[in-house]
């Protein structure tokens, strides 16, 4: 089990780094434009039980949050397909885990359709997984696509919370994905 997570900053507000596992992108600031701070992977032990990786991801969560300082929690909306059910109901505890770490600490939460994320970066709330990293890469002027993926949506999900938030100059952003 991963989490992906991404942090950007409006380029004339401030913004603290969050530690990530890996993934780690940086990228030329646009005037007005949310740019990445960081971003990356919380890895999970899969063998490990699901209370255990919970926890697990609960400390890590607290301490990004408690060092990023987020004006807003940004989480996927969760979507059932019939095949991934049981991904579903993954997603979901964790997503519990994130709403209730942002809670504890007073940061507004915001959800976003995997649709709309898509069709706000790509123009399409179909896009594939690689056309999505190809938007985050030209959008924010990355050297490479991000990798894995998932830290691309992370990525994806946090520059549509940061850019439809107005006045909000830091965006933390979560994307779960069970394994």
């Amino acid at each position: 089990m991963g989490y992906a997570v991404a942090h950007v900053k409006r380029a004339a507000g401030r913004g603290a780094v969050t530690r990530a596992a890996s993934g780690g992108a940086n990228a030329i600031s646009l005037p007005g434009e949310p740019t990445i701070a960081d971003a990356g992977v919380i890895r999970l032990k899969a063998s490990a039980p699901l209370e255990s990786r919970l926890a697990t991801l609960y400390r890590e969560i607290t301490e990004l949050v408690s060092e990023a300082q987020p004006d807003l929690v940004v989480v996927e909306q969760v979507f059932v397909h019939a095949k991934h059910a049981r991904t579903a109901i993954v997603m979901g505890h964790a997503r519990g885990v994130v709403l209730l770490v942002a809670a504890q600490q007073g940061v507004p939460v915001g959800e976003l359709s995997p649709a709309e994320v898509k069709k706000s970066l790509t123009g399409n709330g179909r896009a594939t997984k690689r056309q999505v990293q190809v938007a985050v890469k030209s959008q924010c002027r990355l050297a490479t696509l991000p990798e894995p993926p998932d830290v691309a949506d992370a990525i994806a999900i946090a520059l549509c919370g940061a850019r439809r938030g107005g006045v909000v100059r830091r965006t933390l952003l979560q994307r779960g994905k069970g394994r």
